[in-house]
């Protein structure tokens, strides 16, 4: 079985970081502090209750006023990266809401070495007004890791993150950011835009795709064009039809699925095997094709709820297109499977062309 993300945290690691601590404040007590880490509730807590837990254990065990603490564990952030370092704009974000100023320069300096997109979100919620000039301050900035601090931390929908409810209801306040930061020379800026947007899309999905075809016609950049689509991908994968058109997917009317066959069943922990032919009746014009496929999967309840999965965009020629597939049921931590019938359907442009029923055995 794989390591948990959060076992990240093991004794070895956390000596790590007391030691980075004792270097900038040589009265950190490190024994202290990690026995403390390692309570009686640690091996109950998740990845987030464990960053926010160590954050916690350093407040107690740096015994300084929050801004002089702060000044530590600025000094600290450049030795932990990636979301192992998440602990330490956590700190910020637990103990630094009343000092906005000295707090969301820290998230700036921070979030060049561990993401402070959750960190951030409390300031956004409590101070919308002065956060949003320091968002729209952000998105001119020489590092593309504060540029991309501004959309990611301003999702409406973060995952894992506390939401913004009052982006959900109105997102005008996100859009001046976004086009801010439409044309950023770094993909990674790029794809949180996308991101942002894709969120929008789940509440309003008419400004997004409005947004969509004004950018669209106001680049040709394959950027932009990436872009567009990834903003738009639930769009794409609720068959929107004005999605589905502004990517020149039209209604499949001369295109057919023949041929679908599926295991009748599949053991838990194995793999599923189907395949079908895509059929372009001849003589017509050929048209562009969004394919997926979608398993109506078994909840606990006795009712079945669909995923859908990309399969590929193509033009299908004038012969027919064979199309051969797996899906694993290896049990994963993100989706919990049930045992009973299941259903795998194929989709062109959004409308379901085939579909055939398998059963899940426990």
């Amino acid at each position: 079985m794989a390591d948990l993300l959060k076992d990240v945290y093991n004794h070895d690691y956390l000596t790590h970081v007391a030691n980075a601590v004792a270097q900038c404040y040589p009265a950190f007590q490190k024994n202290d502090f990690i026995t403390a880490v390692f309570n009686d509730d640690w091996k109950n807590k998740e990845l987030k209750a464990r960053t926010e837990h160590i954050a916690d254990q350093l407040n107690t065990f740096i015994e300084l006023d929050y801004l002089q603490t702060l000044a530590v564990i600025k000094q600290v952030s450049l030795h932990f990266t990636s979301y192992k370092g998440m602990f330490i704009p956590a700190f910020v974000e637990l103990f630094g809401l009343d000092e906005l100023t000295d707090s969301i320069d820290a998230l700036a300096h921070i979030t060049q070495f561990a993401s402070a997109e959750f960190a951030v979100r409390p300031f956004i919620e409590q101070y919308p007004e002065q956060m949003h000039c320091r968002l729209l301050a952000w998105t001119e900035s020489d590092n593309h890791h504060i540029r991309r601090l501004a959309s990611e931390g301003s999702r409406p929908r973060l995952p894992w993150a506390m939401a913004l409810p009052l982006f959900k209801k109105d997102p005008s306040y996100l859009l001046p950011i976004l086009e801010s930061l439409k044309n950023d020379e770094s993909e990674y800026v790029r794809r949180s835009v996308a991101n942002n947007l894709n969120d929008i899309a789940k509440d309003h999905p008419d400004v997004v795709i409005d947004i969509a075809q004004r950018w669209l016609t106001e680049s040709d950049s394959i950027h932009t064009k990436r872009l567009v689509k990834h903003a738009c991908r639930s769009l794409l994968k609720q068959a929107h039809p004005d999605a589905l058109s502004l990517f020149g997917f039209l209604p499949p009317k001369d295109i057919n699925v023949i041929d679908l066959m599926a295991d009748s069943s599949v053991q838990l922990g194995e793999v599923l095997h189907f395949s079908c032919q895509i059929q372009h009746q001849k003589g017509l014009p050929l048209n562009k094709c969004r394919i997926e496929f979608a398993i109506d999967f078994m909840k606990k309840n006795g009712k079945q709820a669909r995923k859908i999965f990309q399969l590929s965009e193509a033009i299908i020629p004038q012969h027919n297109k064979m199309i051969s597939k797996s899906f694993s049921f290896k049990k994963i931590s993100t989706r919990q499977y049930y045992g009973g019938q299941h259903t795998v359907a194929i989709l062109v442009n959004g409308v379901q062309l085939a579909s055939t029923d398998f059963f899940l055995i426990n």
